[in-house]
């Protein structure tokens, strides 16, 4: 049984969820400081909230893809069905 390619190696993947929340963390520890201006503060602001939605995406896309791995039908047998890869 061969996988359809995906959009982005999973290494790759990783690496770029990786350096999302390396960016997400440094904002965080930069806007807790408390010294940028007003309009510096909000475009960090929303810089961190479209990092943490699209980490929040890419987790969840794990978490299903655990879920379909993982489950059993009613007879306790593995659930074997395809499963769309990220970008297709």
């Amino acid at each position: 049984m061969t996988r359809p390619p995906a959009s982005s190696p999973p290494t790759e993947n990783a690496a770029q969820f990786e350096g999302s929340m390396k960016r997400l963390t440094e904002i965080v520890q930069t806007l807790e400081k408390g010294e940028l201006p007003l309009e510096e503060t909000i475009g960090l602001f929303e810089e961190g909230v479209r990092l943490a939605a699209s980490a929040q995406s890419r987790l969840d896309a794990a978490q299903k893809r655990v879920e379909e791995l993982l489950g059993v039908d009613d007879a306790g047998r593995p659930r074997v069905a395809p499963f769309a890869l990220q970008g297709e």
